[in-house]
């Protein structure tokens, strides 16, 4: 078997279009655009939500999120799901972590089963079957982390380091600025590049890929930038101008009145009012640019150890990302709605088997989903497939190029509770959905609440400017596009306690079991 080894990358909050080999006309990313020439580039990749927590979610569980259940950040994935570490761990493999996982342990459910301790079971439950070589999620201070310490070991004297050097940046005049205020975005940040969280995790990963020799591995290497705060180490903060970022794609018809309900109360939010600051635009973009290419110039580290210990030869490698950033698009900031520079991401893929030798370097276009990485790690490690649980497909058809019938479709959802737009719609706490359909030719939006759809027309409005979703021309494209999706959610998988094996001998078995009822 070729595939022996699985290194899973994945980046937090880098969009579609920001690499070299997706056509960004500025921004350097050589070393995946060499991943890219060794394998294939899917152009149509999309997330199953458009916030870290659900995504990646379903990134680890192969599953919808309507599925899984964890919707919104901090929303705990229920103990019972099984997690891409479990279906290893039946193998007799592990599923190695270096960086962020968003994971949040599942307190209600594992206090249910007593398993609220410190034993083996419950330290891998709460970390979703992932073996910590390093956990760094980036978002706030971590003061006995792993992280933290090393830091002060190098010398960086401060109980928060992260906060004090890490994020934080250097004025021309000496002054120390606050990393969180984007207005500082274009300032190097006060730690050395060598120690910067990329580095850190990147050095985390080359030494457990070096450690293993010819032992068989999955690793999880999951980097915590370009997602904010945007600060960036010299010489990164600075590669890049204004004059390189693409066009802020936004229109005067997405605001007002007339605009979407939750497209008008998201541009209320805090930080799309200051990204619809044009100054907030020149700051923050470049800087995202340079910790694109800082993530990009240590991948090439990892390539270079894939080389010496031959491990091309024998892994499959894949790289992504969680989901896009609006950077101002949209006349939005962060992430979450349904347009595709926060939905369509990158990914590419890189089988080492002979039989994907006449796919290299190509551009896959047909519909991908996050849904469906879990499947092609199982089936490139020959293990089995547990179509009981899985609702994505393995992607090793595409890459070997023995695919027939595939997908026309992709699907996202999002929960807006948990966002002040929700209180500003004067909707009570609850559940409040929305819910995407995307073909190559419309996106169409259902959300609950009573809140009315979304269409987009993709080859007339591929920019998503304009809203179709109550002209009552189309009223008919929106109900054959709902129906899509209520046959979609018709065929979810919520039976998951038996195999389909098992469902196969549990049919029609009652006379075995001794029970006659029915007869005359």
């Amino acid at each position: 078997m070729a595939v022996r080894n699985v290194l899973f990358i994945m980046c937090d909050q880098l969009r579609w279009d920001h690499l070299g080999c997706a056509g960004h006309p500025h921004l350097r990313t050589p070393n995946l655009d060499r991943l890219a020439a060794r394998g294939v580039r899917f152009d149509q990749a999309y997330v199953q939500s458009g916030i870290c927590g659900p995504s990646r979610m379903s990134f680890y569980t192969g599953r919808y999120v309507a599925s899984h259940g964890a919707t919104h950040n901090r929303v705990p994935l229920s103990v019972g799901e099984v997690t891409l570490g479990w279906h290893l761990r039946e193998a007799g493999r592990t599923l190695a972590l270096a960086g962020k996982t968003h994971m949040l342990p599942d307190a209600h459910g594992m206090k249910r089963l007593l398993l609220d301790g410190q034993d083996e079971l419950a330290v891998l439950l709460r970390e979703g079957w992932f073996t910590l070589l390093d956990r760094h999620d980036g978002h706030h201070a971590e003061t006995q982390s792993a992280y933290a310490h090393w830091l002060r070991a190098q010398g960086y004297d401060s109980q928060d380091p992260w906060t004090d050097y890490v994020i934080a940046a250097t004025d021309t005049d000496g002054s120390i600025r606050n990393g969180w205020k984007m207005r500082h975005a274009r300032l190097p940040a006060r730690v050395r590049e060598e120690h910067s969280e990329t580095a850190y995790t990147t050095d985390q990963a080359l030494r457990f890929i070096a450690a293993q020799g010819d032992t068989p591995w999955v690793l999880h290497l999951s980097y915590v930038k370009p997602h904010w705060p945007y600060i960036a180490p010299a010489p990164y903060h600075a590669m890049y101008g204004p004059e390189h970022a693409l066009p802020v794609r936004r229109h005067a018809a997405e605001r007002g009145n007339d605009a979407h309900p939750v497209l008008r109360e998201f541009q209320q939010e805090e930080v799309a009012q200051s990204f619809q600051n044009d100054a907030c635009i020149a700051a923050v973009r470049p800087t995202y640019m340079g910790l694109i290419t800082q993530v990009d110039d240590h991948l090439g580290r990892v390539w270079d150890l894939l080389e010496r210990m031959g491990r091309w030869e024998d892994t499959l490698v894949v790289f992504t990302s969680d989901h896009g950033d609006y950077l101002g698009d949209h006349w939005l900031g962060e992430k979450e709605l349904f347009h595709d520079c926060i939905q369509r991401v990158p990914m590419i893929l890189y089988d080492p088997s002979r039989e994907a030798d006449a796919k290299r370097g190509a551009v896959e276009t047909r519909f991908v989903e996050a849904i469906d990485l879990v499947p092609t790690f199982l089936d490139a490690l020959g293990l089995p497939e547990a179509p009981h649980v899985l609702e994505g497909r393995s992607l090793l058809g595409l890459t070997r190029g023995t695919a027939t019938e595939w997908r026309e479709a992709a699907i996202s959802e999002l929960d807006i509770t948990f966002r002040a737009a929700r209180r500003r719609l004067g909707l009570p706490t609850g559940q409040h959905r929305g819910f995407m359909l995307r073909t190559a030719e419309w996106k169409y939006i259902h959300w609950t609440s009573g809140l009315p759809p979304q269409l987009y027309d993709l080859r007339a409005d591929p920019d998503e400017f304009h809203d179709l979703g109550q002209d009552p021309a189309h009223e008919a494209r929106r109900v054959a596009m709902r129906e899509r999706l209520l046959a979609w959610a018709t065929n979810l998988k919520c039976r998951t306690t038996l195999t389909w094996a098992e469902a196969e001998f549990r049919t029609d078995r009652h006379k075995a079991a001794g029970v006659f009822y029915g007869e005359w």
